[in-house]
């Protein structure tokens, strides 16, 4: 059997005593070390959710938020009839960026317009399909086919509501729509490919943007604008 042996000058009482205090000393540092690394812990992870927080923001940004309310763009566009338009001719205009798949969400901004812009030639909505740049020459045609289809079916709409206010006008010739295939009308917008989400501005007759919207705007929201 193994016999421990105390220091000289210590009673065993006395070295028992000051065991216990140093291990109370290597308790207590032990636990200010974790406490530290804890802490260093904690820190970097509030570092790393506040650059995820404004990563997000700065995306929501990029991606919402391409042109700046107040500015004047003097943006130009040819429409599938060939006719040519700006946002600064000298019109109130409602302009749609949107893909093939959010027809529903066009129309539901074609059909809150208010009424007093219906047959006004002071207003025009423009609505620019943007299609992946993957198509083909043949798969462009066959798009646009479809497109022209729509824009159709959409006249039928429209004439409807200027039967039903006595405005003898031909209705198909108030929409306005251009394809972009290639990213051209996007990047005039300040947007890419992949950032291509559906949006509304609404620009004055100068070009100055007065407003924008990520989602469909109510009547009352479009009418506030569209004095």
């Amino acid at each position: 059997m193994k016999r421990t042996v105390f220091p000289r000058h210590l009673t065993e009482s006395e070295w028992r005593h000051a065991y216990c205090e140093r291990k109370a000393e290597c308790h207590d540092s032990s636990y200010e070390l974790r406490g530290k690394l804890e802490s260093l812990v904690s820190v970097r992870a509030l570092q790393l959710f506040f650059f995820a927080t404004g990563l997000s923001f700065s995306l929501a940004v990029s991606l919402h938020g391409m042109l700046s309310n107040g500015q004047r763009y003097a943006l130009n566009f040819v429409d599938i009839d060939g006719h040519k338009h700006s946002t600064a001719d000298g019109h109130m205009t409602v302009l749609v960026l949107a893909k093939a798949e959010d027809a529903e969400k066009v129309r539901a901004v074609g059909d809150n317009v208010p009424d007093y812009c219906l047959g006004n030639p002071r207003y025009k909505m423009i609505t620019i399909i943007h299609f992946a740049p993957r198509h083909t020459a043949i798969g462009r045609k066959i798009a646009t086919a479809f497109l022209r289809h729509r824009v159709k079916e959409g006249a039928k709409r429209l004439q409807a509501r200027y039967d039903a206010r006595h405005i003898a006008r031909d209705a198909r010739s108030d929409i306005f729509t251009v394809t972009d295939f290639d990213g051209t009308a996007l990047a005039q917008l300040g947007g890419q490919s992949e950032a291509a989400n559906f949006h509304v501005f609404v620009f004055n007759e100068s070009g100055e943007l007065l407003q924008q919207w990520s989602s469909v705007p109510s009547t009352a929201d479009l009418a506030a604008v569209l004095k």
